[in-house]
């Protein structure tokens, strides 16, 4: 079953598939693609678009993600 900390797996994942950078919708619908079974079959598809930002938050305090100020709006670039 999907769980929150498997989001932040995800985003980089699908970053990763597009040269390192990608748009939020980009990163929705690659993990939409790759896990709607793993979405569907947990609670967190309820929220999963939302958490996929908080993903997002977390990779950036990890040093993982260009921080929003430095990206372009709605672009999410791995570092």
């Amino acid at each position: 079953m999907a769980t929150k900390s498997d989001l932040t797996d995800w985003v980089v994942d699908a970053l990763r598939s597009n040269n390192g950078e990608g748009s939020i919708l980009y990163v929705a619908r690659y993990i939409w693609e790759h896990h709607q079974k793993d979405l569907e079959g947990s609670d967190l598809f309820y929220s999963w678009q939302y958490d996929m930002r908080w993903a997002a938050t977390e990779l950036r305090k990890r040093g993982l993600l260009v921080a929003a100020d430095d990206d372009r709006r709605g672009k999410w670039t791995l570092k």
